[in-house]
Order: structure tokens, then sequence, then C-alpha cells
């Protein structure tokens, strides 16, 4: 059998959650104060899932610095992880999950090790089972903007069991169909993150609402 972490604090399920969550936002700050202050505003808008990338500067600090002011209803993990020494670092701060945009099994084996939640990159099947059979608790889907939305069902056909998470051109006004064909979650960057703060903070909060919506329906079976 394979080794994988799927748990999180209280023994809830990690796919559980991220289908919760629905939308991951990946935070690429000029700085951690910027960094910081780009998720605070997307909190307030309702969005509690944070991805902070390690090409922001002082990546770490502004985890730490937003989980100290943020509830427990945020789930903050990291990204763009490229090193083994990311993953112990992470997961000795006590972040939710890690992403890579593509595979190592060093760091595969480092996250399992760490008893880390973590998703890989990959877009071909080949590259999505090999994620997939190696511990991986969800796939990341990247560049997203490669493929489309019925590449995900197609995907999903033969691998119903693979949680995917498509990133990589995902806005406010696409990402629903995503979700529609099968992905457990989508990570929205760039597009979510334009203007101001109170601009941010405006697009999280439809995100938020068009994302409970699309929730509620399929919480009803329609």
């Amino acid at each position: 059998m394979v080794a994988r972490v799927m748990l999180l604090g209280a023994g809830m399920s990690f796919i559980d959650r991220l289908k919760s969550i629905g939308v991951v936002a990946v935070i690429r700050g000029r700085s951690a104060d910027h960094a910081v202050e780009t998720a605070q505003a997307l909190i307030r808008g309702g969005m509690v899932g944070i991805e902070m990338t390690f090409t922001t500067p002082d990546c770490l600090e502004a985890v730490k610095r937003l989980r100290d002011s943020s509830d427990d209803s945020v789930c903050i993990g990291v990204g763009s992880v490229r090193s083994v020494e990311q993953i112990e670092a992470s997961a000795a701060l006590g972040v939710s999950f890690a992403v890579s945009p593509h595979f190592e099994p060093e760091l595969m084996i480092a996250a399992l090790e760490a008893n880390l939640p973590y998703m890989p990159g990959g877009i071909t099947p080949t590259e999505i089972v090999q994620c997939w059979d190696s511990g991986a608790a969800a796939v990341k889907i990247f560049p997203a903007n490669l493929v489309n939305p019925a590449y995900v069902s197609a995907i999903a056909a033969p691998l119903p069991d693979v949680p995917l998470m498509p990133t990589g051109g995902i806005a406010p006004d696409n990402f629903l169909p995503w979700l529609e064909a099968g992905a457990v979650a989508v990570g929205m960057g760039g597009a979510l993150l334009k203007g101001s703060l109170d601009e941010i903070e405006a697009s999280a909060r439809l995100v938020s609402q068009q994302l409970a919506a699309f929730q509620e329906l399929r919480g009803n079976g329609s």
C-alpha cells in the first residue's frame, strides 16, 4: 500500500478540507509585508485557503505572521517548493500543506517523513500517476492554462481516485467549470490579486460567494 499523508489536525481528512476550501489563493509577494497584507485582504473577503509561495522573500516569516494573526478556519500552506530543506522547515513551522510545480522523489519522501500533505505538479497522465503512486495527497495540474476543464474530466475518468487541483490561468471568471469537471479544488493566483487591497478583498468576496453557491448546489445534488 502506498504511504500517503491524508489527515490534518483532529483527524480531519485533508481532501475533505481541500474540497471545502475549493479555491486556494496562491500568493507571490514582493515582500513578507506585502504577502501578509494580501493574504489578510483575501481572508477578509472570505477565502480560507492560502498558499504562500517560496518565491516570496522571507516566505516562512510571512507564513508565521499570517498564522499568528488568523484563526483556525484559515488553512495556510506553502508553494513553489523545490528543496528538501523547504519541506522540512515548513513542516517544522506547522503548515497545513505544501505544493510544488513539479515532481521530485526526494521531496515526496521528505514530505511523507514529515507527515505533511504534499501536492506535487504534473500535467500528463504519466506524470499524474507517478505523483499519486509516490504518495501525493493530491496532484497539482500545472500549468492548467495549457489544458481546459474537459481535460480534467478526461483524466478523472480512468483515474477517479486521484484528487486534482488545477493551477495556472485560473481566474474569478473561469474557475467554476474546473470544479464542475471534477477538480477537488483550484489554485488561483495573479488574476485574483489585482489592484489595491480593497479591490483584492472585493475579488475574494465575489469568488467566495460563487463558490458557496456552487457548493450548495452540489450538496443538494443539483
